[in-house]
């Protein structure tokens, strides 16, 4: 059975946690970090998010937020895992890691 989707509100603050599966780590050099930012910054200005903090460990990604549409959010979280997953395979290999699980 499908999960139901999330709902937010517009204009109202988020603090969005997205972690590797099983925890495992999903940043392992410097450019990995990087990605993932450029990647946050291109979605929030193509879905008009703004960002207010966000903190980068090996495994979890805190990222608190507003989005100007109830859509905003998961728009946004979607766009970071289609950039940013592709980008990830050949190190993942190295490491046997699973990507991104289900933000919360």
């Amino acid at each position: 059975m499908p999960r139901k989707p999330r709902f937010f509100l517009p204009n109202i603050q988020v603090h969005v946690i997205q972690r590797g599966a099983s925890r495992e780590p999903v940043f392992f050099e410097d450019e990995d970090y990087k990605a993932y930012a450029f990647w946050m910054k291109e979605a929030a200005v193509k879905y008009n998010v703004a960002m207010h903090a966000f903190v980068f460990m090996t495994n979890p990604v805190h990222i608190l937020l507003t989005a100007q549409s109830s859509m905003g959010v998961s728009q946004f979280m979607q766009h970071i895992g289609r950039c940013y997953v592709p980008f990830m395979p050949t190190v993942c290999k190295l490491f046997n890691v699973k990507l991104f699980g289900v933000f919360r």
